[in-house]
Formats: structure tokens, C-alpha cells, sequence
């Protein structure tokens, strides 16, 4: 990935050596798609922190559901997208097909070319840091880190509704 995008990474980065002026995270649209997605925007935020601040990482949002109704096909990125577009959109007569897809590979060439990739109609998400660096970095650092008590200590102080006993720390 380093070699690829050619523009080094922290002290040696250098954005004017960058091969591409966006770098797409495409994932899967359900939780473990979101997991694998924080892990690579960890690792830009790490080793190429420039690279976000120039404006360069975005995220695609690509569809967690189908929809069918007739010769009506819509996509929902969400479960709300979806009751959303099914009070709206897929209100005639007829029964409604609702599919999940599981993953990226599991959608067709073309539904993925028409949802995610072509871009007319996708969604990009620019990936930013806030203003508040220093508590990005110890968040991060926290949560990513290879502490785990650290992440336990973060989870325990933000989320009063946390089961801790069932973490896997």
C-alpha cells in the first residue's frame, strides 16, 4: 500500500508524491466491513497523517440492502435508509423483496459499478481530523494501541452503558 500510493510515510511523507489525488476505502457495509475500515483509517492516521489533512482519504459507502418492488430496485446503505426509502419509495402495489448482501463480493459487477463505484451516483465520505488533535491522538492511541488496558480504561470512562464483562480485552 505504501509503495503504491508512492508518497512515503510520517517524517518522509510527501503529498506532492502522491499517485492519487483520492484514496477509497471500499468496505463491506455491516459491522465487520466498519472494523477492517477503522483499522485502515488507524493506519493512515498513523503513518500518513498528511495524507488525511490534505483531503485525500474518503470512505465509500456502499449498500447493505436491495430493495424490489416490480421493475422498482433501490439500495440502502442502512437499516434506517431502508424503512426510510420502504415509506417512501416502494409504496405501490406488490410484494416488496428486501435482500442483505453480506459482503462486496457478493453483489453484482454491474450493481456494484451503479452503487459504489460510478461517480455519478456514489457516495464518497472525505475523512477528517477534528480540531481537537491531541484528544484524537489519545483516542487512537487508546483504542488502536497495544494496550488493553488503556482501551478498557477509555471504554469504562465513556460508556456508562458498557457491559464490561463481556468485553474481549
Amino acid at each position: 500500500l505504501i509503495q503504491a500510493l508512492g508518497c512515503g510515510t510520517r517524517s518522509k511523507y510527501r503529498d506532492e508524491d502522491l499517485r492519487y489525488d483520492r484514496v477509497i476505502i471500499m468496505t463491506d457495509a455491516d459491522v465487520d466491513g466498519a472494523h477492517i475500515a477503522s483499522l485502515l483509517i488507524t493506519f493512515f492516521y498513523q503513518e500518513m497523517p498528511n495524507l488525511i489533512r490534505g483531503g485525500h482519504l474518503y470512505m465509500a459507502v456502499p449498500p447493505l440492502y436491495s430493495i424490489r418492488q416490480g421493475g422498482k430496485v433501490g439500495y440502502a446503505r442502512d437499516d434506517a435508509h431502508k424503512d426510510e426509502l420502504l415509506r417512501t419509495e416502494f409504496t405501490g402495489r406488490g410484494k416488496v423483496e428486501i435482500g442483505r448482501f453480506k459482503g462486496l463480493g457478493e453483489m453484482m459487477a454491474s450493481q456494484l459499478k451503479e452503487t459504489t463505484m460510478d461517480p455519478k451516483k456514489r457516495t464518497l465520505l472525505r475523512v477528517d481530523v477534528i480540531d481537537a488533535e491531541q484528544a484524537t491522538k489519545d483516542a487512537v492511541d487508546a483504542l488502536m494501541g497495544t494496550k488493553p488496558e488503556a482501551r478498557f480504561r477509555f471504554i469504562q470512562e465513556r460508556a456508562e452503558f458498557a457491559e464490561t464483562d463481556v468485553l474481549d480485552i
